[in-house]
């Protein structure tokens, strides 16, 4: 049986982090994920947004975290290599009821310590985001908001944990935690494990995990959401972030110029009793988008949209048990703060349940703020002298100079075949990406770290080139690749030529 000092449960942004944040110490470090690779779950399903702080209640752990990553990610993205745009959000009224909330956020974002709000006129909206509908009324600018590509981030963290000495496991689902003298044995993958303290970052199914060692306390009723994604003959519609509040109580729509150039709308809002990490798309929630769209933006192009997805968000509430009936009652009100769950009769176990906006903001801080107090718990830690917080950036053929970028094809001539002609993508940047150090294993594997695939075409052209790159590099037939998930095999039948 392997024993460890501290094992993570969960591969998404927030598991990755708190790795990352753990190997900080000098400890022997397990991550568990139950899929082939990380960040497969709600970590690549969201609007990708770092958000200001200006949406968050003052006092609050989420409002002191999110203000200071805000201010400090771009230094993040920096050490790990990741892509990062600080575009600024705008958030835009269009009546007296809107601009009442506009009024009510700047005050609290100066309350939490945001810098730069400032609230702006209708002349002044159009100005910045000229293609707005005129109907506008006012706005407030943020310009500490931005966005990152989230799985990319993720991965960053998790190779980043990696070099620091952190193992991961992955085909690891836990299916029991058993409390032992010293600690704690997990059943994960049909293999046993040991660990004197458990972190929970098991997204979704962080509740049930929770449980498997103490008494209900929180669960998880999950809300779906829709997307949409436009090409980037769309890019430049818009130029920042764009909040819409609504006139009518509700939620408004979201739109986002993502690093890679396309215009991202959502979510949606739609009730779900799935905890499903590839939830269908609603007619109802894309019509909605749709039309929120030719309100806010009455110029953007919706032909261009290249993909939809649908997407489940953690929603949790507290719950009691009725003595009476043996039911569990949720409260009416959703947990709303940042908790860092702990239970008296499991000592050193620590679990994150329903994360939710800005977790992604604050992935590194709650990361933080979960391997200290695992290390308060354990006690005696020495610090990793040899802690090194900077991850290498992969190439990235497109960004280099024509010169450079001749320099590595004559190096490597794989650069110089491109593969997906819709990013522009070699090659050689498809096998590199396959032999990280968390390497790709799938077709969305790939996709995740190179972008293939994820153009106009949607890997219309490119899916067949990656299939046999994968073949090839992981040494398993074709027919064994799969799209994403275990049971997507892209290659079907009996006779596969």
């Amino acid at each position: 049986m392997e024993k460890y000092d501290v094992i993570v449960i969960g591969g998404g942004l927030l598991g990755c982090f708190t790795a990352r944040a753990l190997t900080r110490y000098r400890l022997k470090l397990a991550l568990l994920e139950a899929r082939e690779d990380v960040c497969t779950g709600i970590s690549r399903a969201n609007t990708a947004i770092i958000y200001s702080g200006a949406d968050t209640k003052p006092g609050s752990l989420k409002s002191e975290m999110c203000v200071r990553s805000a201010q400090t990610f771009a230094n993040l993205c920096s050490q790990l290599g990741v892509r990062y745009s600080p575009c600024g959000s705008l958030m835009i009224s269009f009546g007296p009821r809107g601009e009442e909330v506009l009024g009510k956020k700047m005050a609290q974002g100066k309350a939490n310590g945001v810098r730069g709000l400032a609230l702006l006129s209708r002349e002044e909206v159009l100005s910045i985001e000229p293609n707005v509908s005129p109907a506008v009324t006012a706005g407030l600018f943020a310009p500490e908001a931005g966005t990152v590509i989230p799985w990319e981030l993720g991965i960053a963290a998790a190779e980043n944990a990696l070099h620091n000495g952190a193992e991961f496991q992955f085909n690891s689902a836990v299916t029991r935690i058993e409390k032992v003298p010293d600690g704690y044995v997990l059943e994960a993958g049909g293999r046993p494990f040991h660990a004197r303290g458990i972190i929970n970052c098991a997204g979704l199914y962080a509740d049930g995990l929770h449980e498997m060692v103490a008494k209900p306390s929180v669960r998880i009723y999950p809300e779906a959401g829709d997307y949409y994604i436009l090409d980037t003959k769309a890019s430049g519609v818009i130029r920042h972030i764009i909040f819409h509040e609504p006139e009518e109580k509700g939620k408004g729509l979201t739109l986002v110029p993502t690093v890679d150039g396309n215009i991202l709308l959502g979510p949606s809002k739609i009730p779900s009793g799935e905890k499903n990490d590839a939830f269908p798309t609603s007619k109802e929630g894309l019509e909605w988008l749709c039309g929120l769209a030719e309100q806010v933006i009455p110029s953007l192009p919706m032909e261009h949209v290249i993909r939809s997805f649908g997407a489940v968000r953690p929603n949790p509430f507290y719950v009691r048990h009725d003595p009476d009936t043996g039911l569990l009652h949720r409260d009416d009100k959703g947990i709303s703060d940042f908790i860092l769950h702990e239970t008296d009769g499991a000592p050193n176990f620590l679990s994150f349940i329903g994360i939710k906006t800005p977790g992604l903001t604050c992935a590194l801080e709650l990361g933080l703020y979960a391997a200290d107090r695992m290390a308060a718990l354990l006690g005696n830690l020495q610090p990793n002298d040899a802690f090194n917080p900077n991850n290498p950036a992969p190439l990235r053929l497109k960004e280099l100079s024509e010169e450079a970028r001749a320099q590595r094809v004559r190096e490597k001539p794989s650069y110089g075949r491109i593969v997906c002609r819709c990013r522009g993508i070699s090659e050689g940047e498809i096998i590199d990406s396959i032999h990280h150090s968390i390497g790709a294993k799938t077709v969305d594997g790939v996709k995740r770290r190179t972008g293939a695939g994820s153009g106009r075409c949607q890997g219309g052209f490119c899916t067949q080139r990656i299939i046999e790159i994968l073949s090839q590099e992981l040494g398993i037939p074709v027919c064994d690749i799969q799209k994403d998930r275990p049971g997507s095999k892209v290659i079907g039948g009996k006779d596969h030529g």
